[in-house]
């Protein structure tokens, strides 16, 4: 393994950019350390949780959008059917399925060793357009899979394509 040096730029924390940018939308979040940073944010089809854990050791910041739903516990095969057909469209991060809390979230984990955090901000607001655009892109897919019996093959495979413009 190869050693590593403490820098300037490892020291400093990019929550503290995200922090910054959540207060510039006037967005309420919970900073619960260092290290975690949680905002609930609204999207045109449901509220999701922004949920973002700093790993300094590794110089990762992994980023989560969780939907505000749980999916019924009898669609979970159509749902990782599902889940195949949108990961494969994601090149980014991917979605993924608790198993305990059945709740739909999209993730990815942003490798920022020498990054350099300064006062700009568009990195981290890339980070949450992109990933809310993809939320918002397949939620149609997470909504039928939340009701019972919603999870035919039919319905999942209008959901899952893609469309121009909106209804």
């Amino acid at each position: 393994m190869v050693g590593r040096t403490e820098s300037a730029s490892s020291a400093l924390n990019p929550l503290d950019n995200v922090e910054e940018l959540l207060c510039d939308q006037n967005w309420i979040y919970d900073r619960t350390d260092d290290d975690c940073l949680r905002v609930q944010v609204k999207g045109r089809s449901c509220n999701y949780q922004l949920l973002f854990i700093w790993q300094r050791n590794l110089s990762a910041l992994q980023f989560s959008c969780e939907f505000e739903m749980k999916l019924a516990p009898e669609n979970m095969t159509a749902a990782s059917s599902a889940l195949l057909d949108m990961n494969e469209e994601s090149w980014m991060g991917h979605f993924e399925i608790a198993r305990k809390s059945l709740v739909p979230s999209y993730r990815q984990t942003c490798l920022l060793r020498g990054y350099e955090f300064g006062e700009d901000n568009a990195y981290f607001e890339d980070l949450i357009d992109i990933s809310l655009a993809h939320c918002e892109r397949f939620y149609p897919v997470f909504h039928l899979l939340s009701q019972s019996g919603g999870a035919n093959s039919d319905a999942l495979s209008l959901a899952l394509m893609e469309t121009a413009g909106e209804s």
